[in-house]
């Protein structure tokens, strides 16, 4: 019989990782069964932006995945150089964004986890963001023992940042590092404005990063990336992925746009060969003009139903008015605790009730943010296909309708006729 082991993981693990409470999704309570209809996780509905030929995505040669007992490449030059030439609009600069400009992570997360190892000492350092947003900020930070100092974004303003507040923090707290800033937002899917970004940027005293988190860009206006703005911003960092429009989340591939000197920091600390072969590989497929075109096609037919959803959800009673903007594939959407003729107001027990009997009973996952800040009532969801956007509006107007009748709790409710005839309407 072996001996009783010492060891007390309490006493042995980090505190703060000992405390730290997980990023959760939807799936983490609604797996993918295999006929869901995921409307959750702002992924491309579509499918990714590659063109197939007998199976074969075109762009992709042979030889990028035939050496797989080879190390892939350290240095992801043609990745790079691929990305700068989709980054290169000068919409705002006239300098032209190189290899040496980038950081290719594993997805976003990766460069998250950088940055904050890079700039930040645990137990001593803080991070600034701006909710609501991004939940992965804030557990990167608690893995690495940072405080989070939190400037809400503008609530009665549509989400807008507050650079003045955000500037104030940083004048008043020397320990803060590290700025982020996501845009378009999640959950709020408006971009912040470049003006609002470049008063941070131009903190008289402040010696620290901007991060602008570009997740979503491909889905807002022509032009709105500030990729290239790196060029004339020393300390600015933005982050893209291939996750969204791109339809390419299962590759895992982030990227960080910022000064050569950062860039060069970043790719000290990573590990040796942390893209893979294979991805590196439906990367650069991906970036080629024929696979950028099919990306764009599938872009258009997701603003179309974007578009939809903006003109159907609020015909549905009990759907209250959008939070945010609109230049993400998702939007957030206030659920009432009844009719609108009945003076309906945003309810977190409605919508909780409407996310799980969405799930539960109807197929449909969508993602509760209720209890995020100026969120009240709200549910996040994705942009499907034609058909998935067809189910979701049917299955919103049933549940809703059986909760206004009996109750998010199953329990009947007093219903007048002339409300019964407005929720069926």
């Amino acid at each position: 019989m072996a001996k009783k082991s010492p060891f007390d993981l309490s006493k042995c693990a980090r505190p703060n990782i000992l405390a730290l409470e997980p990023y959760r999704c939807a799936r983490d309570d609604y797996k993918d069964n295999g006929t869901n209809i995921l409307l959750d996780a702002n992924e491309n509905a579509y499918g990714p932006g590659l063109e197939l030929a007998n199976g074969v995505v075109n762009g992709l040669e042979d030889d990028k995945t035939a050496n797989l007992h080879r190390y892939p490449d350290p240095h992801q030059t043609e990745l790079k150089q691929l990305l700068c030439n989709l980054r290169n609009t000068h919409h705002h600069t006239t300098k032209s964004l190189k290899p040496q400009n980038l950081f290719v992570g594993v997805g976003s997360d990766e460069v998250i986890d950088a940055l904050l190892r890079c700039f930040c000492t645990p137990g001593r350092d803080k991070v600034l963001v701006s909710p609501p947003t991004y939940g992965m900020y804030a557990v990167s930070a608690q893995v690495n023992d940072l405080e989070v100092v939190k400037v809400p974004l503008d609530t009665t303003r549509n989400f807008e940042l507050r650079p003045e507040a955000i500037n104030d923090a940083l004048s008043s707290d020397r320990s803060i590092k590290i700025v982020y800033i996501c845009s378009p937002g999640n959950p709020t899917a408006n971009l912040i404005t470049k003006p609002d970004i470049q008063q941070v940027l131009e903190h008289p005293t402040w010696n620290g990063v901007v991060v602008l988190d570009e997740a979503y860009i491909d889905f807002s206006p022509e032009g709105s990336s500030l990729a290239e703005w790196v060029t004339e911003w020393p300390n600015l960092v933005v982050m893209q992925t291939l996750s969204k429009a791109f339809g390419l989340a299962g590759i895992r591939l982030g990227a960080a746009f910022t000064s050569p000197e950062i860039a060069s920091l970043l790719n000290n600390l990573k590990a040796p060969y942390n893209i893979s072969s294979p991805t590196s590989a439906l990367a650069c497929a991906a970036l080629q003009p024929k696979n950028l075109a099919v990306m764009r096609r599938k872009r258009e037919r997701i603003v179309e139903q974007r578009d939809r959803m903006i003109r159907e959800l609020p015909k549905i009673p009990g759907v209250g008015s959008f939070r945010g903007g609109a230049e993400s594939n998702f939007l957030l959407t206030e659920i009432l605790d009844r009719p609108r003729s009945r003076g309906g107001n945003p309810s977190n027990e409605t919508a909780l009730a409407v996310y799980e009997r969405l799930a539960e009973t109807r197929g449909v996952v969508v993602r509760f943010r209720g209890k995020e800040v100026g969120c009240l009532g709200c549910v996040r969801i994705t942009v499907g296909t034609g058909e998935e956007v067809d189910k979701l509006l049917q299955e919103m107007r049933t549940v809703l309708e059986d909760i206004y009748r009996n109750g998010s709790n199953g329990e009947a409710e007093d219903v007048k006729e002339q409300d019964a005839n407005d929720i069926i309407a």
